[in-house]
């Protein structure tokens, strides 16, 4: 199936979905999924893994529609799918049937874009809705776990995918929210074009789309920026958050481990909150301006998704030095004396189903 065709069914299962009234959709009766309960803090990245849905506690495929559902993808937020008739593989995430139109809008929105997957297909059933996207070869975090870390050049045409998706929601007003690796799949099998998987957990802007103040504190320990910490019940911006956990990845991808982290969640929130992160001294000069012009602590002080796409070290890269393995310790004001740094710690496995 080509682009052009794909883009045009997507928007076509849009707009019968998002058009009619939910009510009067057909319902069909297939094997009961049971969908992942809605986010309820930043704490949820951290819970217990829950028990195997029921579709990987038999041996066959749980029939969906068209469609065959077989083992959850890594994370097991998403499921592997096999269309009956045209063997085309796809990715099924699981909705709750109340409100899906609302958490499936930001597809209408924001239409078709290369590093964004779009919607294929929607199964109706009794209790859940069941969404088709793009079958994908692994995503990001498992990746860079597996490669420890990237060099500039592989890490810098990935991330330049990612953050064209980031800059893309944003000036259509979406807010991502929950933004870390794992929502970054690989859709071709060589591991070289990337693109967002899912949009029902984000927040759509109205009226002129400069408003992004937000209030609900949502999104993976790991990646939450400072001010969704500090601020209590105020607002903040959305964009800027998404751009602090823009920086987190991009440090993962080129150092091998979170900028913060800690297993005891007070302790990682202290950390964050301090905004204190070391480098290498390896790391070429544009790719420690870029991360500093992220993870800054105040929110006024990250570019935009749109400058970020105009910084040198994705415009006009230069070759980094190898010639030391120091490292040197950053805060959004200023440079601190490394006093502790563990190169060889990759990605923890403690985020490996979050």
């Amino acid at each position: 199936m080509s682009m052009g065709m794909t883009a045009a069914r997507s928007q076509l299962c849009l707009k019968r979905l998002l058009d009619e009234p939910q009510d009067n959709l057909p319902k069909c009766k297939v094997a009961r999924l049971d969908p992942h309960p809605p986010a309820t803090g930043l704490s949820h990245c951290l819970r217990p893994k829950s028990p195997a849905p029921e579709a990987n506690q038999s041996q066959s495929p749980t029939k969906v529609g068209s469609y065959f559902l077989f083992e959850p993808c890594e994370g097991e937020k998403t499921y592997r799918a096999v269309h009956a008739q045209t063997k085309q593989q796809y990715t099924c995430q699981v909705l709750p049937l109340r409100g899906y139109q609302e958490r499936l809008a930001a597809y209408s929105r924001i239409g078709h874009h290369d590093n964004i997957c779009g919607l294929l297909d929607v199964v109706i059933g009794q209790e859940s809705v069941y969404v088709f996207l793009p079958g994908h070869h692994g995503d990001m975090h498992a990746y860079v776990r597996s490669r420890k870390r990237l060099g500039e050049d592989e890490a810098r045409d990935l991330f330049a995918q990612m953050l064209n998706a980031v800059t893309h929601c944003h000036l259509h007003g979406v807010v991502l929210r929950d933004l870390k690796l794992r929502r970054f799949v690989f859709i071709d099998q060589y591991r070289t074009r990337l693109a967002l998987l899912g949009l029902d957990d984000c927040v759509l802007l109205h009226g002129n789309h400069e408003d992004d103040s937000l209030t609900d504190r949502h999104g993976c320990p790991a990646y939450v920026s400072p001010e969704l910490l500090t601020n209590g019940n105020r607002s903040y911006s959305g964009r800027a958050a998404d751009i602090w956990s823009l920086g987190v990845s991009l440090y993962t991808m080129l150092i091998g481990r979170y900028p913060f982290q800690d297993t005891q969640p007070a302790v990682l929130f202290t950390k964050i909150r301090r905004g204190a992160f070391s480098l290498p001294e390896w790391l070429s000069p544009q790719a420690k301006c870029l991360i500093g012009c992220m993870l800054r602590k105040l929110p006024t002080e990250r570019l935009t998704a749109s400058e970020l796409l105009m910084h040198p070290w994705l415009t006009n890269p230069c070759t980094p030095h190898h010639n030391t393995q120091k490292t040197h310790t950053h805060s959004s004001q200023k440079t601190l004396q490394n006093t502790q740094e563990d190169d060889d710690q990759v990605v923890p496995t403690w985020t490996e189903k979050h």
